[in-house]
């Protein structure tokens, strides 16, 4: 029976929300079954100063991530169709279980080290954790989402997606588990190999990587329907980039030039380059946004 023939139905299961929905069911990870002791032995091969600077890492993305757990609700509010608000509840439920790695990883694998080296006990609420920057940029997130529920125009769901999904998953999210990943993985030879957390944070960017692709598409409708200007996208993303730069390399940040792994100008050129080709997908009618498959794929 083809599509046609059917009856009226609760779904429309070929759109895209309803596809980023079966694909979060269907890539369901748990991360308390992710192995961490070959973590713990890595993190006693750290020198100080790196794993100071994982600690660093580590407090900066688990907060990031309890932030836009908070933070998402009023989109759920204001979207009216099911498919997306089905979309909706595998992201809020993702970004809890992104909290939850990244608290798990710190009370077995940072606080073991620290009892290990005869250290005072840190938390990754600590604000020594966190930069100025850092902060403004969460606290516009915060703003622009609220917005909505106060004045849910075009424009403000606009800024919102570019708030959101853009800046703070597509640009600071995935640049930062992408740094992650390339330091404490098999072919860094300055740190040792964090298996459990390379494998936690490739997991966590395959589901940012469908929380993005959804922004764009709402994004790429709002532009090509004429309804907003594609100019509002971009003032409001290059108002956001220079918090994520000093969010990620300033003062209190995760990179260092001098560091082991990435460097900042790496981690600049890997964002610069996804923002743009993320923006002409949205801007340009010939381009088109990623199929999930693509957007959740875990390459390094």
């Amino acid at each position: 029976m083809s599509a046609d023939d059917l009856p009226a139905m609760q779904l429309n299961t070929t759109i895209r929300p309803h596809n980023y929905y079966r694909n979060a069911v269907e890539k369901h990870w748990d991360p308390h079954e992710i192995d961490l002791e070959a973590d713990r032995k890595g993190a006693s091969e750290l020198s100080e100063p790196a794993f100071e600077g994982l600690k660093r890492s580590l407090a900066l993305f688990g907060a990031g991530e309890e932030s836009v757990t908070e933070d998402l609700a009023p989109l759920a509010v204001v979207l009216e169709d099911i498919e997306d608000q089905m979309f909706l509840t595998t992201q809020l439920y993702e970004e809890s279980k992104h909290v939850d790695f990244f608290d798990r990883y710190w009370r077995e694998v940072v606080l073991a080290e620290e009892k290990r080296r005869g250290q005072e006990l840190s938390s990754p609420t600590d604000e020594r954790w966190f930069n100025g920057p850092y902060d403004e940029l969460f606290e516009r997130n915060e703003r622009a989402m609220a917005r909505l529920l106060d004045d849910d125009t075009p424009e403000n769901r606009a800024r919102a997606h570019c708030h959101y999904h853009l800046t703070i998953e597509g640009i600071l999210a995935q640049t930062g588990y992408y740094g992650l990943t390339l330091a404490y993985g098999e072919n860094e030879p300055e740190l040792p190999d964090l298996p459990g957390l390379v494998e936690g944070l490739k997991l966590v960017r395959s589901d940012e990587g469908r929380h993005v692709g959804f922004g764009m598409a709402k994004l790429k409708l709002l532009v090509s329907s004429g309804t907003v200007d594609p100019e509002l996208l971009r003032e409001t993303v290059d108002e956001l980039v220079p918090l994520v730069q000093e969010s990620l390399t300033g003062n209190g940040g995760a990179s260092t030039e001098s560091g082991p792994g990435p460097t900042p100008s790496d981690l600049a050129d890997y964002a610069y380059t996804k923002h743009e080709q993320r923006m002409r997908q949205i801007t340009t009618a010939s381009e088109k946004i990623p199929d999930v498959e693509e957007l959740t794929e875990l390459e390094a």
